[in-house]
């Protein structure tokens, strides 16, 4: 895991902000503080740990509830007073069963996970004036099929000089791909670290 000076000096009480993040969604998932004992106890064991101020001690988040930060990646400001951890979240962040401190969902702000929120929705609360739903009705064969046409169109567009049609052919492939992902109980995310992990060899 990646070192860094950390200036713990600047603070009457040698702590240091963190912000957690979640290393997915990218939402802020909460903020806490550390000395330099939680600070190098979070970098040995890959999991986040504070200092309580309330408590006056260590707390390592997830101590009591199972509801552990497990770090994948940590930053620091450019005056090394400020710690960002992205963390993998086991369950709920917050005391109050929240996803976040800040009582958010932890869900992806952009559009495609949006979108794939849809298509969740249209699966688990079929509409019979959804295309969407009448493609999960015809089971994995159709949406298999479907997603076959649309790659082939979008091939034959790629071909051809009309930027427009070939935006649209892949905005079709990308939404029936969405749909198959959903079919297979799959989501974006899943494919997502698999990238990063060919990425990492």
């Amino acid at each position: 895991m990646t070192s860094f000076n950390i200036d713990f000096s600047k603070s009457i009480d040698n702590l240091v902000p963190v912000i957690i993040q979640d290393e997915h969604t990218s939402q802020v998932l909460m903020l806490g503080y550390m000395n330099a004992e939680a600070w190098k106890k979070t970098q040995e064991e890959k999991r986040v740990t504070f200092y309580s101020r309330s408590k006056k001690r260590l707390w390592t988040k997830g101590e009591e509830s199972g509801n552990f930060l497990d770090v994948k990646e940590i930053k620091s400001d450019c005056d090394n007073d400020t710690l960002l951890i992205r963390v993998k979240p086991v369950g709920p962040v917050c005391h109050t069963g929240a996803d976040t401190c800040f009582q958010e969902k932890n869900i992806s702000l952009d559009f495609l996970h949006k979108l794939e929120r849809v298509i969740q929705d249209r699966k688990q609360a079929p509409s019979d004036k959804s295309y969407t739903s009448s493609l999960f009705a015809k089971g994995i064969n159709k949406i298999a099929q479907k997603v076959g046409e649309e790659a082939v169109e979008l091939v034959i567009e790629a071909k051809d000089q009309d930027m427009n049609l070939f935006k649209n052919e892949a905005a079709d492939l990308m939404y029936h791909y969405l749909i198959l992902l959903a079919a297979k109980d799959c989501c974006l995310d899943d494919i997502v670290r698999v990238l990063e992990e060919r990425h990492k060899k």
